[in-house]
C-alpha cells in the first residue's frame, strides 16, 4: 500500500512530535488515510518480536510494515527498499552477508535519533555502516532489520587550525579529510590502508589504526569530542574542542572501537597537527625476514622514532613480484620500509643514518625516497601487497593480530610451522614498529565446508599461540564476526561480563547491531 500525500503532510506539519505517537494523526483523515496510518501503528507494534528471532515466518509481511512506517518518517528518497541496495548493504569485504529488510539513509543527526526512537520503542534491530570496508563482518546486518547508512553524512563541518581541529560527520572518507586538511598545512596521521575507501565513521567504530601508529598513535589519540545517538533516540555529546578535559568519565574511549553496538556516531571532533615539512622513506631487501626484524629493534635501540616501520614476509614478496617483477621487489625473504618526517635538514641527516644502520644489518639493496612523489610510490607498493595477495586466486582471511614487538619473529616462525602442519599457506606483513602483524591464512576453495572448518581449526591454533604470548586477536580490524569465536578467551570473563554489562546498560533492548561478539558466545 502506498502512503497518501494527505499522511505524509500529517507527518511534516507535525515534525516536532515523537513519530511513534500517532494516533492522533487519524483527524480530519478520511477512511482510507485512517486505515494506512492504523497499519503504520500495527508496523510498530509488530516489530517489537523482531529481535528475538519468534517472528522470522513473518517478516515478508514485517518488511511491509516497516517500509510503510518508516516512509512515513523518512519519505521514499531516504529509504532503499530494492534487493539490489539490500544486497549491496548486506556485507563488507568479508564472507559473510545477510540481507536487511530495509536500509535507511541518514542524513543527519536528527534522522538518527529519529530512527533510534522508533526502533527503540518497537525493538527492531539497527546495524550502523560507514562505507563498508570492513575486513569482521561488523556491519553486517546479521538479525535483519534496519540497515541505517550514514554515507550521506559525508560533510567536513569545520576546519580550525587555531584551535587545532577538525569537525566532521562519520561518512567522510578519511583520505578525503586527511587531503583537506594537510591542503592547510595541517595533518591528521592515522592513515589505514583503505584511506581512500574507508570512512571516518568506521574509522572510530574499530579504533583504526595504519602505519603511522608507532610515532602518531592510532584514531582513539586524535578524538576529542563525539556526538553520539544512544539507542533510545537520546543524543548525547562526551568531550569537545580542548586539548584537554577531564571531566567524568572517559566517556569517549568507551565509544571508540565499540563496533556501533553502543550507539551511533554522527559528529567527530578530531585533534589536527602540524604537517611535517618533510618526510623521506627507505625500502631495503633482507635475505631472511629474522634479519629485517632485527633491524627494527636496531632501529628504535639507536635512538630512531620512524613515522613508520613496515615488515614483509617471503609469501607476501613472491605474490608481489608476480605483479610487479624483481625490479620492484629484488631476491630476498624480508622486507623493510623506514619512514621519517620532520625538519628538511633533521630528516636528510637521519636518512644518512638509517641508510648506514640498514647496511650494518645486513641490507641488500635499499631504494631510497625524498619528496613526496617518491615516498608515495614506496606507499602505493606498500598498500598492493593485498591486491597481490589476492590476485594469487587464493581467499585472504585477514587477521591483524598484534603481539610484543620482541615476538616478531617467533610469530613468523610459528606461522611456517602452522603451514607445514596445516596445509595452508600464511602470508605475513604489517606495522613491525608496533607488533601489529596482518598473518593472512591464503586458503583454496574457502567455499568448501571441510576446508572452511580447517581453515578455522588454524586460526583457532594461531589465536591461540597469539594469546599465551602476551598478544591479542585484533589491533586495528575490530572483532564483528569474524573473530567472534574467540572473544570469551581474549577479554577472560570478567572483562566479558564487564563488556556485557555495559552493553546491557546503554542497549536494553540489544537493537545496536545485534548478533556480534557479546551475543550467543
Amino acid at each position: 500500500m502506498k502512503l497518501t500525500p494527505k499522511i505524509k503532510r500529517a507527518f511534516e506539519a507535525q515534525s516536532g512530535i515523537d513519530p511513534l505517537n500517532i494516533d492522533g494523526l487519524t483527524d480530519g483523515l478520511n477512511e482510507r488515510s485512517r486505515d494506512a496510518v492504523q497499519r503504520l501503528k500495527y508496523s510498530a507494534d509488530v516489530a517489537g518480536e523482531w529481535n528475538d528471532g519468534s517472528l522470522d515466518d513473518k517478516k515478508g509481511e514485517m518488511q511491509g510494515c516497516l517500509v510503510d512506517a518508516l516512509t512515513a518518517m523518512f519519505g521514499v528518497d531516504k529509504l532503499g527498499v530494492s534487493d539490489v541496495l539490500r544486497e549491496e548493504h548486506s556485507k563488507d569485504k568479508w564472507y559473510a552477508s545477510h540481507m536487511p529488510e530495509i536500509v535507511v539513509f541518514a542524513e543527519s543527526t536528527e534522522d538518527v535519533s529519529r530512527l533510534m526512537a522508533f526502533a527503540h520503542q518497537r525493538r527492531v534491530p539497527v546495524t550502523t555502516r560507514g562505507a563498508g570496508i570492513g575486513y569482521v563482518g561488523g556491519c553486517v546486518p546479521v538479525r535483519g532489520g534496519i540497515l541505517l547508512s550514514v554515507a550521506r553524512m559525508n560533510s567536513i563541518l569545520d576546519i580550525n587550525p587555531r584551535d587545532g581541529v577538525v569537525v566532521t560527520q562519520p561518512g567522510v572518507i578519511t583520505g578525503d579529510l586527511q587531503k583537506d586538511v594537510r591542503a592547510l598545512g595541517w595533518d591528521y596521521p592515522p592513515d589505514p590502508a583503505s584511506l581512500k575507501e574507508c570512512s571516518i565513521g568506521g574509522n572510530i567504530a574499530t579504533n583504526a589504526g595504519g602505519p603511522r601508529c608507532l610515532k602518531y598513535g592510532v584514531t582513539r589519540n586524535y578524538v576529542l569530542g563525539l556526538e553520539v545517538v544512544l539507542s533510545d533516540g537520546q543524543v548525547m555529546r562526551c568531550g569537545g574542542r580542548t586539548h584537554k578535559n577531564k571531566t567524568g568519565f572517559d566517556l569517549i574511549s568507551m565509544f571508540v572501537g565499540s563496533e556501533g553496538m553502543l550507539g551511533v556516531v554522527t559528529e567527530i571532533t578530531l585533534r589536527i597537527i602540524p604537517k611535517p615539512q618533510s618526510r623521506a622513506m627507505l625500502a631495503a631487501v633482507f635475505p631472511d625476514f629474522a634479519m629485517a626484524a632485527q633491524t627494527v629493534h636496531n632501529i628504535l635501540q639507536a635512538g630512531h622514532l620512524p613515522s613508520a616501520l613496515e615488515i614483509t614476509d617471503a609469501f607476501t614478496l613472491g605474490a608481489s613480484r608476480k605483479i610487479h617483477g624483481t625490479a620492484v621487489f629484488p631476491p630476498g625473504d624480508g622486507h623493510l620500509i623506514v619512514e621519517i618526517d620532520g625538519r628538511p635538514a633533521a630528516v636528510r641527516a637521519e636518512l644518512k643514518e638509517l641508510h648506514d644502520l640498514l647496511v650494518a644489518c645486513g641490507a641488500g639493496e635499499i631504494r631510497s625516497a625524498f619528496d613526496e612523489e617518491e615516498c608515495e610510490a614506496i606507499w602505493q607498493m606498500r598498500r598492493g601487497f593485498s591486491y597481490a595477495l589476492r590476485d594469487t586466486g587464493l581467499t585472504k582471511l585477514n587477521e591483524d593480530v598484534v603481539v610484543p614487538r620482541g615476538k616478531l619473529v617467533e610469530l613468523v616462525e610459528f606461522a611456517r610451522v602452522l603451514q607445514l602442519e596445516t596445509g595452508i599457506a600464511i602470508a605475513c606483513f604489517g606495522h613491525a614498529g608496533d607488533g601489529n602483524i596482518h598473518a593472512n591464512l591464503m586458503v583454496e576453495d574457502y567455499g568448501n565446508p571441510e576446508v572452511r572448518e580447517r581453515a578455522d581449526a588454524a586460526l583457532d591454533i594461531l589465536f591461540s599461540w597469539v594469546l599465551q604470548n602476551g598478544g591479542a586477536i585484533t589491533g586495528e580490524h575490530g572483532v564483528g564476526l569474524a573473530k567472534k569465536p574467540w572473544i570469551k578467551k581474549a577479554l577472560g570473563e570478567v572483562s566479558f561480563a564487564v563488556h556485557r554489562s555495559l552493553k546491557k546498560t546503554l542497549d536494553p533492548h540489544n537493537i545496536l547491531n545485534p548478533g556480534k561478539f557479546l551475543d550467543d558466545c
